[in-house]
């Protein structure tokens, strides 16, 4: 009979502190305890056990993620943005500060209309948050530096059209010189908006893609430079009209095969529209220039695409664009505020030095 009672008298200690665990982590915690300790029948051992246990997840002091949390909703003062950046939720946003001023014993920002202000004992806190998480980055590299870490690998995204030529050759040059044999690439392809939220929720170090307008937070650094060019099937009445070259009016009257929104060459080609007051009849949308090249080799219509080598491969007849058209840009893509590791930081270098070489 003690023995039911002590069982039943640890199930319910044990249930009480699970009623103040708030986080699936604090809940691990307490399990393994419960599960030792229930079938044990000193009950003054097992109870001071639980509430040490209980003492110490309630302790609990601050976290990398909730200094970063602070740090990030200090430069923008405005929760929904803040937290839109972090990639996570606002109430998770809210729960991480409350957490860190009740740990804090302070009110950290205060609510100024929609936005919020740091607070006196916030901007007293923030150069320590700074220099703590800029000691740990610091020490991160330092590591990496040292050769603990014997290989590094450098995450590239890029575009479909840099994967057939521009990659392969980059990774080839930078990998021939000795002091890089211990470089090891990983690699992502999308369009240019993908790869920007890739590079922005840190799955990747570097991208090359089309300029992208209100991105603040990426540097980017122009390394290609590409001619458009109308291109259209083999046997269309514009390739047998004209051999070489064509001015964009003539091409208005045939369907064009277009790219699609969250293409980042898009908003550079309806640009070229609207400068030469044209409205193209579209046929269909595509986010990459193979399928364009493929779709208008069988004549479903005609596009207006980067030069590529890849076209030597399609059916198409090729026609320089009369009219003044600015080159499109491939641009280096990195995060202003991340700092790179060496091998990153070298590979970036490298990569702008080629293509001033290069031209």
């Amino acid at each position: 009979m003690q023995k039911y009672f002590i069982e039943a008298f640890i199930q319910h200690i044990v249930s009480v502190l699970l009623h103040h665990i708030h986080t699936p982590e604090w809940f691990s915690s307490v399990m393994p305890i419960f599960t030792l300790l229930y079938p044990l029948n000193r009950c003054g051992y097992v109870i001071f056990v639980a509430v040490i246990d209980f003492y110490i997840i309630r302790s609990k002091i601050m976290n990398l993620k909730q200094l970063y949390y602070f740090k990030r909703l200090s430069e923008t003062q405005h929760y929904t943005e803040a937290a839109s950046s972090l990639f996570i939720t606002q109430p998770s946003l809210s729960h991480a500060i409350s957490e860190l001023e009740k740990e804090l014993g302070v009110s950290l920002f205060a609510r100024k209309g929609r936005n919020v202000e740091i607070t006196q004992n916030g901007k007293r806190f923030l150069p320590y948050v700074e220099d703590a998480l800029a000691s740990l980055e610091k020490g991160r590299l330092t590591l990496q530096k040292s050769g603990l870490e014997s290989k590094e690998n450098i995450r590239i995204a890029f575009i479909y059209t840099m994967g057939e030529y521009v990659v392969p050759q980059l990774i080839q040059k930078y990998s021939a010189s000795p002091s890089h044999h211990n470089v090891t690439f990983s690699f992502t392809q999308g369009t240019s908006l993908n790869l920007l939220q890739e590079l922005k929720a840190g799955k990747t170090d570097l991208a090359l893609c089309s300029y992208i307008a209100d991105e603040p937070d990426i540097d980017f650094i122009p390394i290609i430079q590409q001619e458009l060019v109308v291109v259209t099937a083999k046997d269309h009445p514009l390739a047998r009209l004209y051999q070489h070259e064509v001015e964009l009016a003539e091409t208005i009257h045939y369907p064009y095969v277009y790219f699609a929104e969250n293409s980042g060459l898009r908003p550079f080609i309806d640009n070229v529209f609207m400068q030469q007051k044209m409205v193209p009849d579209i046929a269909c949308y595509v986010e990459e220039d193979t399928a364009m090249a493929g779709l208008v080799s069988i004549d479903y219509g005609i596009a207006i695409m980067p030069r590529i080598s890849a076209l030597a491969n399609y059916n198409v007849h090729i026609l320089t664009i009369k009219n003044k058209i600015p080159p499109r840009y491939i641009y280096l893509a990195t995060m202003k505020e991340r700092v790179l590791s060496p091998a990153i930081q070298s590979f970036k270098e490298f990569v702008i030095d080629d293509s001033q070489r290069t031209g």
